[in-house]
């Protein structure tokens, strides 16, 4: 893989040299004391307790016995044919496991079955704008983000981008999908699988010689993704004046409510509403953002992953896949992560791509188009699921070991 003179000063200068201790020193540093308050949550209340030292008191204990007494191998392969919301655990598993996953797959009390459904309609016509801004923007702004690109590049998963981001993709497509929460989507399944993966990075990585600093994936740095997924998204489709009514508006916050409870994010965090959302994602995103010689190379990896699964051949879509999550994500961003300016493709996307919103958005409310839509939108997602496993049946499991390297 050639990177570019950017790129190199990145990976060999300051950055290289200090490693991922200094990386999430200066993060740290830059991170001001919470304040977000807990009367904007889902719960309504809280301690208001600073979520950079809150991790999953449930999940972290059993995924930590899981590893010691050497259960993972078999535990993943009961959970390999467990895919329904409504399908019953399968038997043989520990009962400290089985235990905790009954109590983790029950949606929250607060859940609304017809938001729910309302979201998926809003993911039918909208799907091509929320699978490129989760999927390439929510990407290229969660390699800027020291603590989690370090978390991803010396856990298990950085040694094999293609396999992450494919078990990413599939919680990402379980969310978006029509029957995400109903008895035979499995939405509730693929979140609660991420929460065990999470519960053992948390008991591995620490035991890595390359992780430096608190354990990884607390509850702030699982709010600092959220942000880059439904807030991120939501406000650029209304920077991009994509017409959304506050019904969806809010039925599309829910069905992230539900899965960031689902994934073990306390309710006391859980933004209530779009405002509460915007101020705490304003207050702990923007400080845990910055360039990481890891997180350059992620990005890199993750681009040419995007320029293969196109037609056009490398040597016009990569520039155009760097084009475009440079607009996506912004110039800041970009800089951070390595991303080359593009003097064609830059100015094209920036001109063409408003021009196609408007063009999109006045045919949805035609008869069939959103169905159409959602028929494309599901095609590609299938396509890019079938790129990224080979052709191969692949689901989220239980990782036994940090990165082999």
């Amino acid at each position: 893989m050639e990177l570019s003179r950017r790129k190199m000063l990145l990976s060999s200068g300051a950055l290289g040299a200090f490693g991922a201790l200094s990386a999430m020193s200066q993060v740290q540093a830059r991170v001001a004391d919470w304040t977000w308050a807990p009367s904007g949550s889902v719960a309504g209340t809280g301690a208001g307790v600073d979520p950079r030292w809150v991790w999953d008191a449930e999940a972290d204990p059993v995924a930590a016995a899981l590893l010691d007494r050497g259960d993972v191998p078999e535990v993943n392969r009961l959970l390999w044919d467990w895919n329904h919301n409504d399908q019953p655990l399968p038997a043989g598993l520990p009962t400290d496991l089985r235990d905790f996953m009954e109590r983790a797959r029950q949606l929250p009390s607060w859940a609304d079955q017809g938001k729910l459904n309302a979201a998926a309609e809003f993911n039918k016509s909208r799907g091509l704008y929320l699978n490129l801004l989760n999927g390439i923007g929510g990407g290229m702004l969660s390699t800027a983000i020291p603590k989690e690109a370090l978390s991803v590049y010396y856990s298990k998963g950085g040694a094999d981008m293609e396999d992450r981001v494919a078990k990413t993709s599939i919680l990402g497509f379980a969310v978006g999908a029509l029957d995400a929460y109903q008895p035979k989507g499995n939405c509730v399944v693929n979140a609660v699988k991420t929460r065990l993966v999470h519960a053992a990075v948390r008991h591995l990585l620490p035991q890595s010689p390359h992780w430096k600093g608190a354990v990884p994936i607390s509850q702030e740095d699982m709010l600092v993704t959220w942000h880059t997924l439904p807030t991120f998204a939501m406000r650029k489709m209304l920077e991009w004046k994509v017409p959304i009514k506050p019904a969806e508006s809010v039925a599309y916050l829910h069905v992230w409510q539900v899965t960031a409870h689902l994934l073990g994010i306390r309710d006391e965090y859980i933004p209530a509403t779009w405002a509460d959302a915007n101020a705490q994602s304003d207050q702990v995103l923007p400080p845990n953002m910055g360039p990481t010689r890891e997180g350059v190379e992620l990005t890199d990896i993750l681009l040419d992953q995007l320029a293969e699964q196109t037609s056009l051949g490398t040597k016009i879509s990569r520039p155009l896949c760097n084009a475009l999550g440079r607009y996506l994500a912004g110039d800041q961003v970009a800089d951070w992560d390595g991303i080359p300016r593009e003097p064609v493709w830059d100015p094209a996307i920036k001109t063409a791509w408003p021009t196609l919103v408007k063009f999109r958005e006045g045919l949805i409310p035609k008869p069939l188009v959103p169905e159409v839509a959602w028929v494309i939108d599901e095609a590609a997602r299938q396509y890019i699921l079938f790129y990224l496993t080979k052709g191969k049946e692949t689901k989220i499991d239980i990782p036994t070991i940090n990165r082999p390297s």
